[in-house]
């Protein structure tokens, strides 16, 4: 990345903000703007998230913000309410609460003397949430939204369920704010009334997990932050962001093809990253983009941005099998609208003697059946991935081994596909509570196997998210199974291959009861989306760039770990992850801070009962003499009739025990 040591700007950084809600709680903020801001007036972008200003996210930010600010904005990076230095508690994501202080910040952000009266809202991941969300409200400064790695719909297509399955990144998720929720505001900033706020949260933030649990199907409590609900009501321009290895690439299309505002898109081949720190790389100069998109709607410039194709979309290459990429090869495409007039859907036609053909017919027909062994999935790395090594998925001739697998013969020439892949399902099971995965793989003439999309359907929600029904074992019902969006070229000489399991642990959780699903071939087919025309040469991004970096010195320097286990003796098969965020001494403010997370997935090949989820998560601040540490754990499991959730918080001051709680609560599922 190139470091940009002379800014066009002189930027004035302000540590510490307090902003005035009406209830009167202070929510903390860091502003970096021009120097000369107070004389003349420039827009602000407010960037309003839990991930704490001063310690957790400084390090990102100082080398975003200032950047943004030496091109003529103050940017805003708020901590909501009970995080950070910021007052009360937070009790879960998305609240009335939450959006309604974003749009009291907003209002407040636009009557200071330094700000021109317009308000950009920018995040990534929870920041692209509430920045939607707080767009359907309608605050009257807000004037644009650039959105990243975000979504639409909260229940539909979030880390919490996807097709009605429950996604083991709602274990992961709910335990990396279980451990967040525990930590103090900063006493620099906040005085003597650190302890006081620390432990508020500790009493009161609760167990998120149980929850989220507790609503297993599209409820209003889903609904609710859901923009899809209505996307007429988001009125104002938006730019929504995201890679293929990240969770959230779905929403960019929705987003492109239902607002009714100005909009674009763009999915490179990133995780769940800013683009400027994509990974897989190539990286790109996003900061400068975003900056285009901010001058085209805060300041009023025309930059052009809105002359080019609405979505840009990095069309991968092949690549072997990895669980982790440096980069990915490929080019950028446009398209002129979503759906593109670019793309036909193609139907394959699957035989039961393994064939896919392209509009083929006359094939066998013969049922085949399937009953997975849950081991099937240890290939399939995280719901969402972050870039770390183990999180993408690996070679998946091992998940395959325990599949019903399709494959078209060698391609005679290249296939690009472009969008979301279907398969239409003809299928009977023989338990009333089944689930469906569905993988899109690239075959290499050597036989490696590479995913390229999956999708997931819990067989109870065939008809409704919020209606699910039983399944009558040895009826034949015909569904959809939805894969996700991607650009991905298959070369000549390749093969497409389909494979489709019973369960897809620990992606997925597995159902009460292992399940045998019967497949009715002849009435089955894959739907592809099949781009026609190459269209004209797209430029490359120019490289990343960014302000200095942070001046933080690193005791332990993150790591990531992924290991998959299996016990030979008993077939429990494990996957172990660490994550290790660094332990870092930030010299600005001599403050220490470390932060370390371990997550277990377990299971016996033929028990679904014996599936095990835990994760754990240390947080370690320290400066001078004063020196805190928190603990959180969560265990996971299930019978057939219900979930169990043990977790325990602990919490020292130095060396004198301040708060353990735990918790041992029993939800009961509903046909998940």
């Amino acid at each position: 990345m190139k470091v940009d040591t002379e800014l066009p700007l002189v930027v004035r950084e302000i540590e510490h903000v307090e902003i005035p809600m009406p209830d009167g709680t202070r929510l903390a903020a860091r502003i970096w703007m021009p120097q000369d801001a107070e004389a003349q007036p420039v827009p602000a972008i407010l960037e309003y998230i839990p991930y704490r200003k001063n310690d957790k996210t400084l390090e990102r930010d100082h080398a975003r913000a200032p950047w943004l600010a030496a091109q003529g904005y103050a940017y805003v990076r708020v901590d909501l309410r009970g995080t950070g230095e910021s007052e009360g508690v937070m009790e879960d994501e998305y609240t009335p609460v939450e959006l309604q202080d974003g749009c009291d910040v907003i209002a407040w952000i636009a009557d200071q003397g330094w700000c021109d009266g317009g308000v950009g809202i920018v995040g990534i991941s929870w920041g692209g949430f509430n920045g939607l969300q707080i767009a359907a409200l309608r605050p009257p400064a807000l004037k644009a939204v650039v959105t990243i790695c975000s979504t639409d719909d909260r229940y539909a297509d979030d880390i919490h369920y996807m097709g009605g399955t429950l996604l083991c990144d709602q274990l992961s998720w709910a335990s990396v704010m279980f451990g967040i929720n525990t930590l103090p505001p900063d006493p620099a900033h906040v005085g003597d009334r650190w302890r006081e706020m620390w432990e508020a949260r500790l009493d009161g933030s609760g167990l998120w997990l149980e929850t989220w649990l507790a609503h297993q199907t599209r409820d209003e409590f889903w609904k609710h932050g859901s923009v899809c609900e209505d996307y007429s009501a988001i009125q104002v321009p938006v730019y929504a962001v995201s890679g293929w290895a990240d969770g959230y690439c779905r929403a960019v299309f929705r987003l492109v093809e239902n607002l009714q505002g100005p909009v674009k898109g763009i999915v490179g081949p990133w995780a769940h990253k800013y683009p400027h720190l994509g990974e897989p790389g190539p990286a790109i100069d996003w900061l400068t983009e975003e900056t285009r998109w901010w001058d085209q709607w805060l300041k009023g410039h025309d930059t052009g941005i809105m002359d080019e194709p609405p979505l840009r979309l990095y069309l991968q290459d092949h690549a072997p099998p990895r669980s982790h990429y440096a980069h990915r090869e490929g080019h950028w495409i446009t398209e002129p609208a979503w759906p593109s007039p670019n793309v036909t859907r193609t139907r394959f036609a699957l035989g039961s003697d393994g064939r896919m053909v392209r509009d083929g017919d006359n094939l066998p027909d013969a049922l085949l059946a399937i009953r997975s062994p849950l081991w099937v999935g240890m290939q399939g790395g995280k719901w969402c991935s972050y870039a770390h090594p183990g999180d993408q998925p690996g070679d998946q001739r091992r998940d395959d081994a325990g599949s019903l697998v399709f494959e078209t013969a060698p391609l005679g020439a290249d296939l690009d596909i472009v969008g979301d892949a279907c398969m239409i399902l003809a299928l009977r099971v023989d338990r009333p509570v089944a689930q469906v995965a569905v993988r899109l793989v690239d075959v290499a003439p050597d036989g490696s196997a590479t995913r390229v999309s999956f999708g997931l359907l819990n067989l109870t929600h065939r008809d409704s998210h919020e209606h699910p029904t039983p399944l009558e074992p040895g009826h034949d019902y015909v569904v959809e199974v939805p894969l996700k969006h991607v650009a991905q070229k298959f070369r000549a000489g390749h093969r497409i291959r389909l494979a489709v399991s019973s369960s897809y642990f620990p992606l997925a959780w597995p159902t009460p009861e292992s399940v045998t699903l019967t497949i009715l071939p002849g009435q089955s087919q894959l739907d592809l989306p099949i781009r026609d025309a190459d269209g004209p040469v797209v430029p490359d991004f120019a490289p990343p760039r960014a302000a200095q970096p942070l001046d933080a010195t690193y005791h332990v320097t993150p790591v990531a770990e992924w290991i998959v286990e299996e016990d030979r003796d008993s077939g429990r098969v494990s996957a172990l992850i660490r994550d290790h965020e660094g332990s870092a001494h930030i010299s600005a403010h001599d403050l220490y801070h470390s932060a370390e997370g371990r997550e277990r997935y377990s299971v016996l090949p033929d028990d679904p009962t014996s599936a095990e989820g835990e994760v754990s998560w240390t947080h370690e601040m320290r400066r001078d003499v004063w020196s805190v540490k928190t603990v959180t754990s969560t265990y996971l499991t299930g019978d057939q009739g219900a979930f169990r959730i043990v977790a325990r918080l602990q919490a020292w001051e130095g060396d004198l025990p301040v708060r353990e709680r735990t918790w041992d609560i029993l939800i009961q599922r509903n046909l998940v």
